[in-house]
């Protein structure tokens, strides 16, 4: 557990290390879209940290990258064809981003760093916890710039995720008085929110730091 809370904290693969921020940025614009991405890249993750560390020991050191991508490849094309099947609008919307989860640094390092040198465990233990911290840290990204933007929250839309529950949800026009600004949710709005998310965590990190010295 205490791998798992780390990853998500210390170790969080977009506020801490600045890793994966193609997608963190680019399908961040609903709060739908965000966490879909990301339990993609964890399905992905687990799977591919379970079969690298399960032949670790088996694997020449000379076609390991090769192996390790084709893995990978392997799992993010599973991924395509469930939401390409299952919900095809959402599948629409992200397109471009599934295929790139083979190259993300983050799954990649993961795979380098840790399934390719520990046990199943370890590596089921990791790959949860960083697939975590890349969600949650996609959530909060898609959670301010879809308020802020749009002043709604969309949690399962009529062409996504409610094709698979039966019922849709979203919260609209959550502040009557409040003016959207439309910025937040293009690609300048993308990179302001991470700024300001990240100006707010090192500010609570260092207030943080300061207060257990005294």
């Amino acid at each position: 557990m205490k791998r798992i809370w780390n990853n998500i904290t210390k170790e969080n693969s977009v506020f801490v290390l600045l890793l994966g921020l193609c997608p963190a940025l680019a399908v961040t614009t609903t709060f739908e879209k965000s966490y879909v991405m990301g339990l993609c890249v964890l399905c992905v993750l687990l799977g591919s940290n379970i079969i690298i560390s399960l032949i670790r020991k088996i694997v020449p050191e000379l076609v390991k990258i090769p192996v390790f991508i084709l893995i990978i490849g392997t799992f993010v094309t599973l991924v395509e064809i469930v939401l390409k099947n299952e919900l095809p609008e959402l599948y629409g919307v992200l397109n471009i981003y599934l295929p790139l989860i083979t190259v993300n640094c983050i799954i990649f390092g993961r795979a380098l760093e840790v399934a390719s040198k520990e046990n199943v465990g370890v590596s089921i233990l990791d790959a949860i916890g960083t697939g975590l911290g890349f969600t949650f840290a996609l959530m909060i990204l898609g959670f301010t710039r879809e308020l802020l933007g749009n002043n709604s929250i969309t949690i399962m839309s009529s062409e996504g995720i409610a094709k698979l529950t039966g019922s849709s949800l979203a919260l609209k026009n959550i502040f009557p008085n409040f003016i959207p600004i439309n910025m937040m949710i293009k690609p300048a709005g993308a990179f302001l929110t991470l700024a300001l998310l990240l100006a707010l965590i090192n500010f609570i990190r260092i207030r943080r730091k300061k207060h257990v010295a005294h």
